[in-house]
């Protein structure tokens, strides 16, 4: 048994717990607590993968597989149940949908990176789960409120945008290039959505991340149509 495997897989393992705690506490109606912990699952699962590769223990199944769990938890259902209890109770049977819609999305991002790993590289291919999961999560921190609507359409596009063929930019690599007026599209609305509450600006950073990616996808289809 390689005992370095341990390191990775319990820092995995405290990112799911992370998710379990979120849960817990959206039913004990600690929304902000619940959405701390998801930020904090966050924050462990970006380490997994480098405590492996610092140890020198990166690319085990075992390890690939319990990620993907443990990711499916804190970021799938985690979030789902949260944005449901924190915003969407109003809409009932279909607010219950549209937050599995959410998991549902996340799961088969899950499932399609896993297949395509290595043979996708400078963007992401849709949403990641993690940021998926930290969009809810900062608008339940972020002071809003906006309609059960605006929140049911939130998490509706985040799921889809996740499973999409959107092009992320991952900062790591050479992928397709960000087109100038999304970017300013984007930055003009994180900008309002910074004077109407700075203090939260990690929704603002997060809504303008996921809708550039969009209106960069849009932008770049209607040009290679002209």
């Amino acid at each position: 048994m390689n005992y370095r495997r341990i390191i990775p897989n319990s820092i995995s393992a405290l990112s799911l717990t992370f998710g379990v705690l979120s849960i817990f506490d959206t039913f004990e109606g600690n929304f902000s607590r619940a959405a701390i912990f998801i930020i904090l699952a966050v924050i462990a699962d970006s380490m997994d993968g480098r405590a492996a590769r610092f140890l020198g223990v990166g690319g085990g199944e075992f390890g690939k597989e319990l990620d993907s769990l443990c990711d499916l938890g804190s970021f799938g259902v985690a979030p789902a149940i949260l944005i449901y209890q924190y915003g969407m109770t109003d809409l009932g049977l279909l607010g219950k949908l549209i937050a599995s819609i959410f998991t549902i999305c996340g799961a088969m991002r899950l499932a399609r990176f896993n297949v395509n790993v290595g043979e996708v590289k400078g963007y992401f291919q849709g949403m990641p789960i993690p940021a998926g999961a930290c969009v809810l999560a900062t608008y339940v921190l972020s002071g809003y409120s906006f309609s059960t609507y605006f929140v049911a359409i939130l998490t509706f596009v985040i799921g889809c945008i996740m499973y999409s063929n959107v092009k992320f930019p991952d900062f790591k690599g050479k992928g397709n290039p960000m087109f100038l007026p999304p970017v300013i599209v984007a930055a003009a609305v994180g900008i309002y959505l910074l004077y109407v509450n700075l203090s939260a600006w990690p929704f603002a950073a997060m809504f303008t991340y996921s809708l550039a990616g969009i209106i960069n996808c849009v932008y770049a289809k209607m040009l290679n149509k002209q």
